[in-house]
């Protein structure tokens, strides 16, 4: 079974090799990507937890 899947991989990486430049999004583009999402998650993360924190003393306001 691993040598198969090994085969599949193998073969899929040969005709990935042969097919031209698709332009593909680059590395950098998907480093951006993932800083934003993380740091978009970490403030809505930090919006939620003082929400939670103090949502009976923000219920008068």
């Amino acid at each position: 079974m691993l040598a198969g899947l090994a085969a599949a991989l193998r073969g899929r990486l040969e005709a990935a090799r042969a097919q031209p430049e698709r332009g593909d999004i680059s590395i950098t583009t998907v480093i951006i990507w993932v800083a934003a999402t993380a740091g978009a998650l970490a403030i809505a993360g930090t919006i939620a937890l003082v929400v939670t924190k103090y949502n009976g003393k923000l219920s008068g306001i």
